[in-house]
């Protein structure tokens, strides 16, 4: 494999893998899970890395003839992720986002009665938006776009499989995880990821204008 696709793999992997948060979500599939038995927290983690995975595929190959029928150049697109991205990140390292997966966990979780089956909560909240939220699918359009031939597009679907094939692994040990991790190492790893998103939306946002404008 040449430098440049080893580049490309370990740009998207990284990306990814701070975008779907999976150790930062994994606290919310643990709580959601909780009154179901072992059967029932695989099938959940099992599902939700699958619908997570047929929405991010899909946006992934169909979003080169989206932006094509919408006439958006992929400079625009670049420099409006950056910005998406830009805000994820700020989100992150000032705990927003998990503020509101925890709302949205307790929303639920206010809806269960413990004498009745657990719910589903593959779709949502597991697989939508808390792995395949608008920061990912986004991504995985821009991504693509980008990737100039099929071996280069190999390369991103790979780094995006990885990291939901490393969710699905962090879901399975959701519980013993969390206990080990404990709340403030979740928040520390959470703030570290949310730095390093910063950097990279910046150096996309910096990217999509040279394009945009022609400069060197």
């Amino acid at each position: 494999m040449s430098a440049e696709l080893i580049s490309l793999f370990t740009a998207t992997f990284v990306t990814f893998f701070v975008l779907i948060d999976a150790l930062g979500v994994a606290p919310i599939f643990a709580t959601l899970t909780a009154q179901g038995g072992p059967a029932y927290r695989r099938k959940m983690a099992f599902k939700a890395t699958v619908v997570a995975s047929l929405i991010m595929f899909a946006f992934a190959f169909g979003g080169a003839w989206l932006l094509g029928a919408m006439h958006i150049s992929i400079d625009a697109f670049r420099a409006a992720g950056g910005v998406l991205l830009f805000l994820i990140a700020l989100d992150m390292v000032f705990e927003k986002r998990t503020e509101r997966r925890e709302h949205r966990a307790s929303e639920l979780m206010e809806g269960h009665d413990d004498t009745e089956e657990p719910d589903d909560i593959s779709v949502f909240p597991i697989g939508i938006p808390m792995i395949a939220g608008p920061g990912s699918i986004a991504t995985a359009m821009f991504y693509m776009s980008g990737a100039g031939g099929w071996t280069e597009k190999a390369v991103v679907l790979a780094a995006i499989g990885l990291n939901l094939v490393i969710t699905l692994g962090i879901f399975l040990i959701a519980g013993p995880l969390v206990r080990m991790m404990g709340a403030s190492v979740a928040g520390a790893l959470t703030r570290i990821l949310g730095v390093i998103l910063a950097a990279l939306s910046v150096q996309l946002l910096i990217d999509g204008i040279k394009g945009a404008f022609g400069l060197a």
